[in-house]
């Protein structure tokens, strides 16, 4: 009997031991998938930073060229506007004088469809 006792209790402390050791496995397992996770999540934080970089770089690119499109379209605005003005002005003093020719020196004509003793 002594013997049966004695043969449960190291099949207790094997089975002990077991368990210990599926649980350490485990443990193990969970430090292993965290930071192959965490290093998973720095190589994608790098990548991700590397396109954004890129990206930057060729947006900046189209921009700058862009902006010296957008110069240029108003460079060309401001003389065509300069052009105008000039035009006008010279226009003004030309039907200026010529809405003071009218008025200043009025033709008096008779309607036509006037009829004298009518």
């Amino acid at each position: 009997m002594a013997s049966q006792s004695q043969g449960i209790q190291q099949l207790l402390q094997a089975e002990k031991r077991a368990a210990e050791k599926v649980a350490e496995a485990r443990k193990r397992k969970a430090r292993r998938l965290r930071q192959a996770k965490e290093e998973a999540q720095a190589e994608i934080e790098g990548y991700r930073l590397e396109r954004e970089r890129d990206f930057q770089q060729k947006q900046q690119a189209a921009l700058g060229s862009r902006g010296h499109v957008c110069a240029e379209v108003e460079s060309q605005t401001r003389r065509r506007v300069q052009a105008m003005q000039g035009g006008q002005a010279q226009g003004k003093e030309r039907v200026l004088r010529q809405l003071l020719g009218l008025v200043c020196a009025p033709h008096p004509q008779l309607p036509p469809n006037y009829r004298p003793g009518a």
